[in-house]
């Protein structure tokens, strides 16, 4: 299939310039592209994190390194380091018809992450070892300049396992969590909504995590996971929804990409812009990626948020706070759009965004468009018979990106008017995988069945 017809199947954009249509399409979970309008009517708050809150992350990971790596021995060659590859994807940019006038397409590799097999690993993971490591010192069990080794030992271990760790998830933050707490020694408990994977829960619970199924979606586990915990002096709620921990935890990838492509010769300035296609649930990682990116590279890197079409949280909450939605009495959910919040993406089923990333990110951020979930299971299929990659549904949201940018009305006139048409040639396309790691062998023969069905579809 050419790079244009399927720029027009599950790619097709409605134009930003008209509101009134975009909600429409929007409510009929229609694929569509929003692009910052010109005049926004929010400006954004403050960010709610610092520059040398993401330093102080990036060093705390340093220090738990040798720890981490006499736990897990898939980190004895990386010294401890948690980090994936950087990929060309040639093969994939051909199978999605993608011109090269358009740009070069690359993959920064998440669902390869060792320890979790996905994104979360980075917030998630650092908020586990900020909470171990402010007990430690309070207990005694670290002095400032000890080797962090010492928390491998009995003693430490056994005064650990006297705290708790909780988190609500559809399942790849919660494996995040549930490995590295256990791993550490703590107690760890995973609230899991109704639409979390089976085989997401069967992991936990073999590490020793205990699971916690609710009957309801995503916002409703995280709500009983906090209320639980209100009640343990003892415990420690990972909220998805409100954490600094987490979210400067994934802004810190943004610097080892900086030394990814200095390594590959790619240049991110005002001639040679970056395109970065992140996939979005509640927010916290693509917007924490975000916004370390934006603190390295400026405006010559373009971020957009990719979600399913029944679950654009951010998207909403983004044309909320620019004045396209009728008002509501408080930040807006899919439901308020009459969506049903139900997609394969798992990992993506939000009903509202987090509004620390949106007060982060939202007063900047380029873009949001939305995928159909059948387009994720294509483009799932296509990495794997070009690239020999195995994601799950969800780290599929990236692969859209180029063609809404490149093949839409709305794309096109968003790069003329930012004076980026005539440099297109010399850009780099970033699609940001985030999960598929630890997916079961028969669990992603489905998928890849059901991909090349809709890859071959018209």
């Amino acid at each position: 299939m050419s790079g244009p017809a399927i720029a027009r199947d599950s790619c097709r954009q409605m134009t930003a310039a008209d509101p009134s249509r975009l909600l429409h399409a929007l409510r009929r979970a229609e694929p569509l592209l929003w692009v910052r309008p010109d005049a926004c009517a929010d400006a954004g708050a403050p960010a709610p994190v610092t520059a040398a809150q993401v330093e102080q992350a990036r060093l705390r990971t340093a220090r738990f390194a040798p720890l981490l790596a006499e736990l897990f021995p898939e980190l004895r060659a990386s010294g401890g380091a948690i980090e994936s590859p950087l990929l060309r994807a040639d093969a994939m940019q051909q199978a999605l018809g993608l011109p090269a006038a358009c740009g070069r397409l690359w993959i920064k590799a998440d669902h390869q992450l060792p320890v979790a097999g996905s994104i979360k690993a980075r917030g998630g993971i650092h908020e586990v070892l900020e909470f171990a490591e402010s007990l430690a010192l309070r207990e005694g069990l670290l002095d400032a300049g000890d080797d962090y080794r010492k928390l491998g030992g009995a003693a430490a271990r056994a005064c650990l396992a006297r705290y708790q760790v909780a988190v609500g998830s559809t399942g790849n933050l919660g494996l995040s969590i549930g490995v590295m707490a256990s791993a550490l020694g703590l107690r760890a408990a995973v609230h899991m909504s109704a639409d979390a994977k089976p085989w997401k829960k069967a992991r936990l619970r073999a590490r020793g995590v205990r699971v916690i199924e609710h009957a309801g979606d995503y916002e409703q586990a995280v709500a009983a996971g906090r209320d639980q915990l209100r009640a343990d002096p003892r415990g420690h709620f990972v909220d998805d929804e409100r954490s600094a921990s987490l979210f400067v935890g994934y802004a810190a990838a943004a610097w080892h990409l900086r030394t990814q492509l200095d390594a590959e010769g790619i240049r991110v300035d005002a001639e040679h812009p970056l395109f970065v296609y992140l996939p979005c649930g509640v927010g916290g990682a693509p917007g924490g990626i975000a916004y370390g990116l934006r603190q390295i590279f400026g405006p010559h890197v373009h971020c957009f948020f990719a979600e399913p079409t029944q679950s654009p949280c951010f998207l909403a909450r983004m044309m909320a706070g620019c004045g396209q939605l009728p008002p509501l009495a408080g930040p807006p959910s899919v439901y308020d759009l009459g969506l049903r919040n139900q997609t394969e993406a798992d990992g993506l089923a939000v009903p509202r965004a987090s509004e620390l990333a949106y007060a982060a990110v939202g007063a900047w951020l380029d873009g949001v468009y939305t995928v159909a979930d059948e387009r994720l299971f294509a483009d799932l299929a296509r990495l794997h018979d070009s690239e020999g990659l195995r994601i799950e549904p969800s780290a599929a949201a990236g692969f859209c990106g180029p063609a809404h940018l490149c093949g839409s009305e709305t794309g096109r006139a968003w790069l003329r008017a930012r004076g980026l048409s005539g440099r297109l040639a010399r850009a780099t396309h970033l699609a940001w995988t985030t999960g598929g790691l630890y997916v079961p062998d028969d669990e992603y023969a489905g998928f890849l069945r059901r991909g090349r069905q809709a890859a071959a579809t018209p």
